[in-house]
């Protein structure tokens, strides 16, 4: 396997605390980041070539619903994984957290 492609996003849910709407909304930044015009080229079928991880930072990565992530992604044999990173930001005058994801999808080749 080979790295060709490592993107980087940010999503957030303003009002809520929802770490899945938060991560999904990352990763959907990642993507709009980037375009795999390659895979055409070099007649590889991404389906079974190309794999896709995708880490999720955030401050609760126990809330984020994995799965819904890897269903997001078009394209690939996907893994997802959260971890500790992201930020919450407080609104104690409310009792509302701001959360904010930040999300990195490595996209790897099996390439002859």
């Amino acid at each position: 396997m080979k790295r060709v492609l490592l993107e980087l996003g940010a999503g957030n849910d303003l009002h809520g605390g929802d770490y899945t709407k938060a991560a999904l909304r990352a990763v959907q930044d990642a993507l709009h980041h980037s375009s795999l015009t390659l895979l055409r080229t070099l007649k590889l079928d991404p389906k079974t070539q190309m794999h896709v991880e995708v880490i999720i930072g955030v401050q609760r990565p126990e809330r984020v619903d994995v799965e819904k992530v890897r269903a997001s992604l078009p394209h690939g044999i996907v893994s997802v994984r959260a971890v500790k990173g992201g930020l919450d930001v407080p609104d104690e005058e409310i009792g509302d957290v701001a959360v904010i994801a930040s999300a990195a999808i490595a996209v790897s080749l099996d390439l002859p």
